[in-house]
């Protein structure tokens, strides 16, 4: 074979693999977008359920919730074992897992609203079966201990809101008239962009993708585990409550360790509520250990999106493309 026709199939064979590898990078893109359940208008029906702690005394909230959806021209079911008891936890695993599933598996369902977190759905994760869910997708709306769901149900492939729960209405829903107003707002499936405060810890930039994420120690406790999330070209939302600085700094270091930013987009950083001091003071703000943790990247940092355990938990929909603008003074978040 001559020199000349060595080159040229060498040419050739470059240029099949060449768009091959482009082929599936864009086949790769196209898995980044997750389904969008439908979103609800009036007659639909929500489903609450209360996959991870006990509702002791939280009746009323529930109630409350049930009468709020009806405002809205929606219909509620309260899950058979919302108030069931089992040490920790609200009912059995085994009780847990029957209402959240019988809420996947109704195609008459539109919505699953967690009435609550706390600590416990990481132990129903590996019962649920989404083959019925995946004929009539629906949302799942919570926050905290729920990112072990919104994992999940992204790795599925579809959408979530990440949003107010029922035990966090108060008497006085005026109290949270901005957390209420976007909760509606977003499942209805009418916009709600941020423009949040400046903050002189803002890393400067720009940044589009899918948003994933919600509370730190969840995303940290699903490392390794098929419900951790890729954030590879997706723009990472995080809060976090009652913990101390150099747990968020541990968690931060195990996730960078194990490569969970390497590609990251960008970071929206939610609440940190309620830190708890040591006895050896960390020395810096939880805002700048955060810069200082994930000082090897290049990715926008916005913090301050009001988000997460305050009372003003503004809805976000977690899988949803995002344009994110970081700057000093003020940054914004666009949803497409």
């Amino acid at each position: 074979m001559s020199k000349t026709h060595s080159f040229l199939i060498l040419i050739c064979v470059s240029f099949f693999f060449g768009n091959v590898t482009a082929q599936d990078k864009s086949v790769q893109k196209k898995q980044t977008v997750l389904i969008q359940p439908q979103f609800l208008k009036a007659g639909d029906t929500v489903a609450i359920v209360a996959p991870s702690g006990i509702l002791k005394n939280r009746n009323d909230e529930v109630a409350q919730a049930v009468a709020l959806l009806k405002s809205w021209g929606l219909h509620a079911v309260v899950g058979k074992h919302v108030f069931s008891k089992a040490d920790h936890f609200a009912g059995t695993d085994a009780e847990r897992c029957e209402d959240f599933q019988k809420a996947l598996d109704n195609p008459t369902v539109s919505a699953i609203w967690c009435a609550r977190g706390g600590y416990g759905t990481v132990r129903i994760l590996d019962k649920l079966d989404y083959t019925k869910f995946k004929e009539n997708p629906k949302w799942l709306i919570g926050y905290s201990d729920i990112t072990a769901l919104h994992n999940q149900f992204h790795n599925e492939g579809f959408q979530t809101i990440h949003a107010l729960m029922c035990v966090s209405l108060p008497k006085d829903i005026s109290e949270i008239k901005e957390t209420v107003e976007t909760f509606k707002s977003t499942i209805f499936g009418k916009p709600v962009d941020y423009t949040l405060k400046g903050s002189t810890y803002n890393r400067v930039g720009e940044a589009s993708g899918p948003l994933v994420g919600g509370n730190l120690t969840m995303l940290h406790t699903m490392l390794g585990s098929k419900e951790s999330i890729d954030t590879s070209g997706k723009i990472l939302f995080i809060e976090e409550i009652g913990e101390y600085k150099y747990h968020i700094d541990r968690m931060l270091q195990s996730m960078k360790r194990a490569g969970y930013f390497d590609n990251c987009a960008g970071l929206l950083v939610g609440d940190m509520s309620r830190m708890r001091k040591n006895t050896t003071p960390w020395g810096t703000s939880v805002e700048q250990l955060i810069l200082d943790a994930l000082a090897d990247y290049d990715f926008p940092i916005a913090f301050g999106m009001p988000a997460g355990h305050e009372k003003d938990n503004r809805a976000l929909t977690l899988g949803a493309v995002i344009e994110l603008n970081v700057e000093k003074e003020k940054s914004t978040v666009v949803f497409e």
